[in-house]
């Protein structure tokens, strides 16, 4: 199951780690050398990090993560990546990823031992499952104490707060990344690009009439679904798109045939993988083509309207931004032409 799933797992002892703020010495230049601009404190999840130079081994859990540093041209920082292979790579992309070592064949970060080898000054992940002790990895504690600070993407620091996801989030996190890498310049000039092209979008579909949605990732009953709240529901809403599942207060949960059916949707988004763990996943079409059949008098299955998503875009990361232009000028093309 995705990694939305497997927070619920892993609330109840990762959310507890963090509802204290906590001070930790990160990245900490051992020779005395001055680094201009440092030391910098950022905080997240409920933690607080000074980093007196910037980070020069990190490590990234789910792909977004690597994405994000890719995008700030930071990838000569990464010694170690995990596994991707769920969906396309952004062009460019993939030769960075070939050349950083792979320390997990998940989508998960390895296991305590292996990670806390690493001796990393940094980890870059969007979801606490891949610190949950239950599933054998290092917590966000034990790693901070090893000297490895931890930054979670898009505030998904628990399962709440990962239902009060907003796009500004994503800016906050390349400006928080700026800092901590020594290139605030570089991550301000990104943000500029990326916040031009998110209102642009938001300005052509605003006075438009809303596509009524369903973001679906599967499932002939009950239904994979992405409810009111949320990343998900964010990309909607920013889109010009109305969520069918507004009412659900989830962010990805299982809903009933019975409501899908209900729903008459306009438009289907569904989640694409290509493979999951190694594993060959039903396709966006087969998805489609199942919930078409649920909801077969909605005006999405006359038209056969669906657009399928990376689910890599539906996790907090640079690629969100890209997400929502993507969506936009397929609810609205006429808006774009």
């Amino acid at each position: 199951m995705r990694r939305l799933v497997l927070l619920l797992v892993s609330v109840l002892v990762v959310a507890g780690c963090g509802s204290r703020p906590a001070t930790h010495q990160a990245a900490a230049d051992r020779s005395g050398a001055q680094h201009p601009g440092f030391p910098v404190t950022i905080e997240n999840c409920g933690r607080t990090y000074t980093f007196d130079k910037p980070p020069t081994k990190v490590v990234t859990g789910y792909h977004p993560a690597l994405e994000t540093l890719i995008a700030l041209g930071l990838q000569d920082r990464v010694a170690g990546r995990t596994n991707f292979s769920e969906s396309a790579f952004l062009p460019g992309q993939k030769e960075h990823y070939d050349k950083i070592p792979e320390i997990s064949p998940t989508i998960m970060l390895p296991q305590k031992e292996i990670m806390l080898s690493q001796g990393a000054d940094l980890v870059i992940d969007n979801s606490p499952a891949s610190f949950d002790p239950a599933g054998g990895y290092a917590t966000i504690d034990e790693l901070a104490a090893a000297g490895t600070p931890v930054y979670l993407l898009g505030n998904w620091c628990d399962p709440e707060s990962q239902l009060e996801f907003d796009i500004e989030q994503i800016f906050t996190d390349l400006r928080n990344l700026g800092a901590i890498f020594g290139v605030p310049d570089r991550a301000e000039k990104l943000i500029t690009e990326l916040r031009a092209q998110l209102d642009d979008a938001t300005r052509r579909v605003a006075d438009r009439p809303k596509v009524r949605v369903l973001a679906t990732d599967g499932g002939k009953g009950p239904v994979n679904a992405y409810g009111g709240t949320g990343l998900t529901n964010e990309l909607i809403r920013l889109a010009g798109g109305e969520n069918v599942l507004a009412d659900v207060r989830a962010d990805y949960t299982e809903v009933s045939a019975e409501k899908i059916a209900a729903t008459d949707p306009e438009a289907l988004i569904v989640s694409e993988y290509a493979t999951l763990r190694g594993e060959p996943m039903p396709t966006a079409p087969q998805k489609a083509a199942d919930t078409f059949a649920i909801a077969r008098n909605s005006t999405a299955a006359k038209e056969r309207r669906y657009l399928p998503l990376p689910v890599a875009a539906q996790h907090p990361g640079y690629r969100n931004v890209l997400a929502v232009i993507e969506i936009a000028k397929f609810l609205h093309p006429e808006a774009f032409s």
